[in-house]
C-alpha cells in the first residue's frame, strides 16, 4: 500500500506581509523535509495572510502575491527542496477577478492550481463579495498516492468539489477557520462525514494566530475513512504535525473549555500587538476583576514587564481597590504607576458646574485622557478592559478608561465568564507551583465603578448571572421578548435588558477591536443599524 508522509504546517501569518509569509513557507518546508515528508500542506491564504478583505480587489496586491508565489517556488528548489510537494494557499486570478486559491509547488514551478468553490457569506465572512468561485476539482499525485484538494468552506457545504472526488487516497483541506468556543468538535464531526463520503482520510490543516478581531486556533487533525481521529495538533501554537497515510499519528488531549478561551484571548492580543508593531501595552488598574484579568492576559501575551498598569484613584476609590491594583502589578511584574485624578477633576469642575452622572463620567474620562497621554508619550498600546456584558448593555462611560484604546481583550467575554477565567488562571498557576496572578479579593468583591460613594454594578443592572443568561438569549440566539417571557424570565428584567441593549448600539460601534471567541461577537457577526425605532413588542 502506498503510504506517503504528509506534514501539516499550521503556521501564523500576517495579512499583506507576503515576504515574511514566503520565508515562513520555506522554513517550515525545510522542517517537513527533515521529518521525511513527501508533502507539506499549509493553511488557506498562507502567502497573503487571511482574511485579506478588500485587499483582494487591488490588482497591485494580486500582482505582489503572485510574484511572491513564483519566487517561493524558485527559492524552494534553490533550498534543495524541489522534490518536496508544497501545497500552499494564496490569492489567484481568473478573468480579471480574484480567487481564493490552493497551489501545488514542486520542482521549482507551479504544478497545479485550485480555486475555492464555496465562498462563505455569513458571520465574519464576506468572500462571496470579493472572490470568484472555482469550478473544477483537483487531484494531485504524491509518492504514488492520489490526493484530492479542497479549501475550507468546500467541505462545509454538501455537494461541490468533494462529491466529485472518488477513489482518492486522502482528501487534503486547507483552512482559515476562526476560533469560537465549541467549534473543534464540529470540525472533526464534519470531516468525519466527508471522510465517509469519499471513503478516504481527511487531512485538515488550519491557520493559527491573531488577525485583528479573529483568532485562529490551529488544532489541525486527520480523521480516518471510518471517522476515527488519527492525529491531532495542539491549539494556539505553530506546529508541524507529521502523519503517514494509513497509520495512526500523534495526538494531544483537548483543552479545558476555560483554558481554551483564555488561550484564545492571549493569542488574539499577542497577535495584534506584534503585528501592529507595538512592544508594550498600557491599561488602567482599578483593583477590579476586569482590569485584573485583562492585565494577566497581557502579561501572558507579551510578558509582564511590557505591561504598564496605571492606578488612577479618585476621592471615591477604596483603599482595598488601590491595594489590589498594586498587588496585581507586583504579581505579574508590571510597570506600576499611581496617578491620582483629583487635581484634574477639580480643574474641570472649577470651570463646569457638574453633578450626578455628568460628574461621575468626568472622572472616568479623565482617566482615559491620562492613559492616552502616557500612550502618546511612550508608545504603548492602550487596551480596554471592558467585557461583553457591559458592552451589550452600554454600562460603560463612552471614551472612558474602560472603553478607549486599540484593543479590548474581553470584548467577547461576558461578566460571568470573566470570573470563571480568572479562577482558571489562578488555579492553573497553583497547579504549576506558581503565584496566582490575580488577587483573590479582586475576584470575590462586588464589582463597582467607584464613581460615587457605595456604588456597585447591581445598583443599575440585574445580577450578572441572570443578566448574562438574558443577554445570551437575546444577543447570541436572537430571541425576541415573547420568547424570553416564554422561558420564564421576569418581564421587568426582560424589558430593562432589551432597552439597554437596543439603546447602546452607538456605543458598540465606537468600541475597540477585540478577539472573537463566541459564536456571535459584536462587530462582524452582529450588524444592526444605530438609528432604529424598532422595539421588541
Amino acid at each position: 500500500m502506498v503510504r506517503p508522509r504528509i506534514a501539516l504546517a499550521q503556521i501564523d501569518t500576517c495579512v499583506g506581509d507576503v515576504t515574511q509569509n514566503s520565508a515562513a513557507v520555506r522554513a517550515w518546508a525545510r522542517r517537513a523535509a527533515d521529518a521525511g515528508a513527501d508533502l507539506v500542506v499549509f493553511p488557506e491564504m498562507t502567502l497573503t495572510g487571511y482574511p485579506i478583505e478588500d485587499l483582494a480587489l487591488r490588482a497591485s496586491f494580486r500582482r505582489g502575491a503572485e510574484a511572491a508565489l513564483l519566487e517561493t517556488a524558485t527559492a524552494l528548489a534553490d533550498d534543495g527542496l524541489g522534490g518536496l510537494a508544497v501545497l500552499v494557499g494564496t490569492i489567484g486570478e481568473r478573468d480579471g477577478r480574484p480567487t481564493n486559491q490552493a497551489v501545488l509547488l514542486r520542482g521549482g514551478v507551479v504544478e497545479a492550481r485550485y480555486d475555492k468553490h464555496h465562498l462563505p457569506n455569513y458571520g465574519v465572512f464576506d468572500e462571496f463579495r470579493i472572490f470568484s468561485p472555482g469550478q473544477d476539482p483537483l487531484e494531485i499525485e504524491v509518492a504514488g498516492a492520489r490526493l484530492g484538494v479542497v479549501i475550507c468552506e468546500d467541505i462545509w457545504q454538501d455537494g461541490g468539489p468533494v462529491s466529485q472526488l472518488r477513489d482518492v487516497d486522502a482528501l487534503v483541506v486547507l483552512n482559515g477557520s476562526p476560533f469560537e468556543e465549541g467549534k473543534g468538535h464540529v470540525r472533526t464531526e464534519l470531516a468525519a462525514r466527508r471522510a465517509h463520503e469519499t471513503g478516504a482520510p481527511v487531512v485538515y490543516v488550519n491557520l493559527v494566530g491573531g488577525q485583528d478581531d479573529l483568532v485562529f486556533d490551529g488544532g489541525s487533525f486527520v480523521v480516518g475513512a471510518d471517522g476515527t481521529v488519527l492525529a491531532t495538533a495542539p491549539q494556539f501554537v505553530e506546529h508541524l504535525l507529521v502523519w503517514d497515510l494509513g497509520e495512526p499519528g500523534p495526538q494531544v488531549p483537548p483543552l479545558d473549555p476555560d483554558e481554551e478561551i483564555y488561550r484564545a484571548l492571549v493569542t488574539g492580543l499577542a497577535g495584534y500587538v506584534r503585528k501592529n508593531g507595538f512592544r508594550s501595552v498600557a491599561l488602567g488598574l482599578s483593583g477590579g476583576i476586569d482590569s485584573a484579568l485583562t492585565a494577566a492576559i497581557a502579561a501572558d501575551a507579551i510578558g509582564g514587564t511590557n505591561v504598564v498598569g496605571v492606578s488612577m484613584p479618585s476621592v471615591h476609590s477604596s483603599e482595598h481597590s488601590k491595594d489590589d491594583a498594586a498587588d496585581l502589578a507586583k504579581r505579574i511584574g508590571a510597570d506600576y504607576r499611581v496617578q491620582p485624578i483629583k487635581p484634574m477633576v477639580d480643574a474641570f469642575e472649577a470651570q463646569l458646574d457638574l453633578d450626578g452622572v455628568a460628574a461621575e463620567n468626568l472622572q472616568a474620562r479623565v482617566r482615559a485622557v491620562i492613559l492616552m497621554a502616557i500612550s502618546n508619550r511612550e508608545g504603548h498600546l492602550v487596551i480596554a478592559p471592558g467585557n461583553k456584558s457591559e458592552l451589550a448593555t452600554g454600562y460603560a462611560t463612552i471614551y472612558d478608561a474602560g472603553s478607549i484604546g486599540g484593543f479590548a481583550p474581553l470584548k467577547d467575554v461576558d461578566k460571568s465568564r470573566v470570573w470563571a477565567l480568572a479562577r482558571w488562571r489562578n488555579n492553573h498557576a497553583v497547579d504549576r507551583g506558581e503565584l496566582p496572578p490575580i488577587p483573590e479579593s479582586s475576584i470575590t468583591k462586588p464589582p463597582s465603578a467607584e464613581l460615587r460613594p457605595g456604588q456597585v454594578d447591581q445598583d443599575s443592572l440585574p445580577p450578572y448571572a441572570l443578566l448574562d443568561e438574558v443577554l445570551d438569549a437575546y444577543v447570541e440566539h436572537a430571541e425576541g421578548r415573547a420568547e424570553l417571557l416564554a422561558r420564564g424570565f421576569d418581564p421587568a428584567v426582560v424589558d430593562q435588558v432589551l432597552a439597554l441593549v437596543d439603546r447602546a448600539e452607538w456605543k458598540r460601534r465606537q468600541y475597540p477591536l477585540g478577539p472573537k471567541v463566541t459564536a456571535l461577537a459584536f462587530g462582524r457577526d452582529r450588524r444592526l443599524p444605530v438609528t432604529s425605532r424598532w422595539r421588541e413588542p
